[in-house]
């Protein structure tokens, strides 16, 4: 049976689609997803992302039992920052992939995907050494929205007098949001666009969600612009692009992984597949046109019409007006060469590149504005 968020029925109200989504019923879309998506690219857009797992991690040993289990570096961490990471099994596949808070000095907070949600609890309980460390799972007793756009600050500041104004990206700190205390606002998002998710106990979800709507001209938005937003930023999706087969250096995203920072489960079977070279490497592609739109789980050709690669994620790319994809495809690959898909029984043209396909978002100027 599929899971629903506390703001099931406020969805049904707005009119949303609901589709079945990592074991929930989630909103697809309200309208159009493409209105939703430039929406978000140009204003803002509520999402509710409740189907998220949150897990508190607390003790003494804490950091260094996570930095144990995690790829980035734990210690790099202070009380209020975030960072991306993943969570590998000892043959460097990915177990999932996440983002933790420091909350406190011995308090962290891991927000997983929703399918690996179970999986991961059990990973963790798994690891969990004998003292120092306690895990409690706070995922249904938390609702979690992002309100995600160039307005977005505009919008939250009605509803809070909390510095958010100061927060630089990847930062948390809790504050009354509306009447609501101790919402968790934190500037971490799946957009691209300047955004703030905002995590609260599931009995304040609905008033939180109806007073962002009736602050602004926010508008709710559901997994379908959800999906082209972060496709069009290259940004992973976990199942799609990404899974326990896959290590986070054929995903190109090393960055993610602290090597020097001593040992980690996965650690080793990476450092010898660095030293062997990857036969395989995660890549954007980009077509000519809108109206050649590659799709998931495509095989990719070379010119010769030989299967070299498989599309993982592959979308329209609203705000760029391009079919816009991720793929795998040996390594020996550049920027600026091109492949192929078959679209009608044709051999369809795609250019090797190198992601964010988007170059101008809110995020993007704010990390400029502070160089």
């Amino acid at each position: 049976m599929l899971k629903s968020t506390p703001l099931r029925e406020v969805h049904v109200k707005a009119g949303a689609t609901l589709t079945p989504f990592g074991g929930w019923e989630m909103p697809l879309r309200y309208r159009s997803e493409l209105t939703e998506h430039h929406a978000v690219r140009t204003k803002a857009g509520l999402f509710d992302l409740s189907h998220m797992g949150e897990f508190l991690v607390r003790g003494k040993g804490a950091a260094d039992w996570l930095n144990n289990i995690l790829s980035n570096d734990v210690r790099k961490l202070s009380p209020g920052k975030a960072h991306y990471t993943f969570m590998l099994n000892p043959a460097g596949g990915i177990i999932d992939d996440l983002i933790i808070y420091q909350l406190e000095e011995d308090l962290f907070m891991l927000v997983v995907n929703a399918a690996t949600t179970d999986k991961d609890w059990k990973w963790l309980q798994s690891h969990l050494p004998a003292q120092e460390v306690t895990l409690q799972n706070i995922s249904d007793d938390t609702v979690l929205l992002a309100l995600s756009g160039p307005e977005s600050e505009t919008i939250l500041r009605r509803l809070t007098d909390a510095p958010i104004q100061d927060m630089a990206y990847y930062t948390c700190l809790k504050g009354r949001v509306e009447d609501i205390p101790d919402v968790l606002i934190a500037t971490t998002g799946y957009t691209g666009e300047w955004t703030y998710e905002l995590f609260v106990r599931k009995a304040h979800g609905e008033k939180l969600w109806n007073a962002i709507i009736s602050a602004s001209e926010a508008v709710p938005a559901g997994l379908a612009a959800r999906n082209t937003l972060r496709l069009e930023m290259g940004y992973l999706l976990y199942g799609t692009d990404v899974d326990e087969e896959t290590s986070p250096l054929e995903a190109s995203a090393a960055w993610a992984v602290k090597l020097d920072k001593g040992d980690f489960i996965g650690r080793a079977a990476l450092l010898k597949q660095k030293e062997n070279g990857l036969s395989r490497k995660l890549f954007g592609l980009v077509s000519d046109s809108a109206r050649v739109i590659p799709r998931n789980n495509t095989p990719l050709l070379n010119a010769d019409g030989q299967e070299v690669g498989r599309i993982t994620s592959g979308s329209i790319g609203p705000t760029v007006e391009r079919g816009v994809a991720l793929g795998y495809l040996p390594s020996a690959y550049q920027v600026g060469d091109k492949v192929y898909f078959t679209l009608r029984g044709q051999q369809m043209p795609l250019t090797v590149t190198r992601p964010p396909f988007v170059s101008d978002t809110s995020l993007i100027r704010r990390q400029k504005s502070r160089i």
